[in-house]
């Protein structure tokens, strides 16, 4: 099994920390990968487009050398792109993993909680990286901020500056993504936190209810939940694999 890890609204590949690790060692056989949206990471000199389906095209196009089937592990925005590429491109995965992911099928005050628009805007209106981060840790972590995560957060964005511009171009695309009401062609399993202070978790409830996928909710945890509990994460994905569709896919 080939995975492909895709992070949310202005994180790279650095900030899933351990968790691809994790996975590895849960299972041996698997291979992890992980892609940076563009915009993002490596590639935040690269513009990103303004549409989910936009970012979703590009990531097929730069992952073409991994064999399919594939499973994607989405978290927020790496999320909306799972969604879209399990629409348009079903028979390139093997399973969808949604991790605190909200679409149009939510009223908008839950996909962000209205607590919450002021900060956001204040905190991309902001020019000082490190302030923006520490912000950043504190609204998507439940859990104590130590001083040597805060300060890894800072240096990834310092090595990797994500621009206001291309912030704003993801937030767009975010806002207007909408997934069908029926399920897509593909095996998918939901995880999300009831603690979750950006992202109402019912949203993930919606998914559950219109799709049929399953959902497995933590009670603690905040939106970051591969940040705050990544061996919970792990074990839900392991706990739900069981072979299916012959060799190639699996049912969660």
């Amino acid at each position: 099994m080939n995975w492909l890890l895709l992070r949310g609204l202005a994180r790279e590949k650095a900030h899933w920390g351990e968790f691809g690790e994790r996975l590895s060692r849960a299972r041996p056989g698997d291979a992890v990968f992980m892609q940076d949206l563009p915009g993002t990471g490596e590639l935040y000199r690269e513009r990103s487009p303004s549409s989910v389906a936009e970012i979703r095209h590009w990531v097929q196009a730069a992952t073409t050398h991994l064999p399919r089937p594939l499973g994607l592990i989405g978290m927020s925005l790496g999320g909306m792109v799972a969604i879209d590429w399990a629409f348009s491109r079903p028979a390139d995965l093997a399973g969808v993993v949604l991790i605190g992911t909200s679409t149009a099928l939510s009223r908008p005050w839950d996909r962000m909680k209205p607590a919450n628009w002021f900060r956001v805007i204040r905190l991309l209106a902001s020019g000082n990286q490190a302030r923006r981060e520490r912000e950043i840790l504190r609204l998507t972590s439940n859990r104590p901020v130590h001083e040597a995560l805060e300060a890894s957060w800072v240096a990834i964005q310092r090595q990797h500056p994500v621009s206001r511009a291309n912030v704003m171009r993801q937030l767009y695309a975010a806002a207007r993504f909408e997934a069908p009401s029926r399920c897509p062609d593909v095996p998918g399993l939901l995880l999300v936190s009831t603690a979750d202070r950006l992202v109402d978790y019912r949203c993930t409830q919606q998914l559950a209810l219109a799709w049929g996928w399953p959902q497995a909710l933590h009670f603690t945890a905040g939106h970051d939940l591969v940040l705050d509990d990544p061996d919970w994460v792990v074990d839900q994905i392991c706990g739900s694999l069981q072979p299916s569709y012959g060799p190639s896919r699996w049912q969660l």
